[in-house]
């Protein structure tokens, strides 16, 4: 597969990535990793919209400096932080809504009400975010019901001529032993579930421009070895296309582990974040002590990951989905001239 770029995916595929074409994205769009403690803590069936949205902000502030984009929700960080985003760095939104719902036959994805892949470009979004649970043994009516709904952003995402960045999360289905709702790895995740699953999504049909990736092992088990590099190595080349990591909840020594082998298997850098700040969270309400930790251990951790992907990760632009000449794009190309047209 050679891949052609529009003006307008070249363009945001830059905007996220630094100069060398590395991405080191942080997230912020985490709704129930950041809702759910905060509620538990202090008692209540909701966090308070102030509290969540806060937290936001502070991650904002404090850790867009070594980011090349951040990942913001419509809910919280997009009405209380983006104001104090740097127009430097890439914008990407998150379209999913985080209330997914479950049947006996697998979840379903959806996006959050009144947004749209024309809203977020109208806003100046240099990417669309979407995240879609998916198990290739989910029963046929959800496994087709996630493929239209991807399918159906990809179409949008082209015809307003912005990158799709795609999100894959294995998740349990209601036989396996280890049941969570929570947005965390899969215990017990089986590799070929991942791999079948960036598979599926890699057909041109999907539109997706960048995979945002979890690791097709647990992180526990990425040792070094050559039978988890294999793995990884598979997941990058059935991929297709630039991919960055998610932390999915690893821990810092863990998720550095993860991208040794992301790195050695061609991805271009990574899109995390309670790996980062998950340790500064742990300090809530102390709004004080959370701001300390995240200009220290979150700053160094950051760095430390930074410095990895600029030693080891591919820039995107280089990928060989681009050919030899690299990434590029086509003023002629038709999609183009479609979308132009309709303007």
């Amino acid at each position: 597969m050679n891949i052609t770029l529009t003006p307008g995916k070249l363009w945001g595929l830059r905007r996220m990535a630094d100069a060398r074409g590395i991405y080191k994205m942080t997230a912020v769009d985490q709704r129930p990793p950041i809702k759910t403690p905060i509620a538990k803590h202090l008692g209540v069936d909701q966090a308070p919209w102030d509290q969540v949205a806060r937290f936001k902000r502070m991650l904002v502030e404090e850790l867009q400096g070594p980011s090349t984009a951040m990942l913001l929700d419509p809910h919280y960080a997009i009405p209380h932080a983006v104001d104090v985003l740097s127009p430097t760095k890439g914008l990407i939104v998150t379209l999913e809504d985080s209330v997914f719902r479950e049947t006996g036959g697998g979840r379903l994805s959806d996006s959050i009400d009144d947004w749209s892949v024309a809203k977020i470009k109208r806003m100046g979004g240099d990417a669309v975010k979407v995240l879609a649970w998916y198990r290739p043994d989910a029963s046929d009516e959800v496994c087709q019901a996630q493929k239209d709904y991807v399918k159906r952003v990809g179409e949008d995402c082209a015809k307003h001529d912005i990158p799709f960045l795609f999100e894959l999360l294995v998740y349990p289905l209601a036989g396996d032993a280890d049941q969570t709702k929570d947005y965390v790895e899969m215990s017990g995740k089986r590799t070929d579930d991942v791999l079948g699953s960036v598979e599926e999504f890699a057909h041109p049909d999907y539109g997706v421009d960048v995979f945002k990736l979890e690791s097709p092992v647990a992180a526990k088990d990425c040792d070094g070895s050559e039978a988890v590099q294999q793995a990884f190595d598979e997941m990058g080349r059935l991929a297709g296309r630039p991919w960055v990591m998610l932390s999915a909840g690893a821990g810092k020594p863990e998720f550095k582990s993860v991208l040794e082998h992301a790195f050695a298997a061609g991805a271009s850098g990574f899109l995390a974040g309670r790996a980062i700040w998950l340790d500064a969270f742990t300090h809530y309400p102390d709004w004080d002590a959370i701001g300390t930790e995240l200009r220290g251990g979150s700053l160094e951790y950051m760095g430390e990951i930074s410095r990895l992907a600029d030693d080891h990760a591919t820039p995107w632009n280089l990928h060989p989905c681009y050919g030899a000449a690299g990434a590029g794009f086509s003023p002629a190309d038709a999609s183009f001239r479609h979308g132009y047209e309709e303007a």
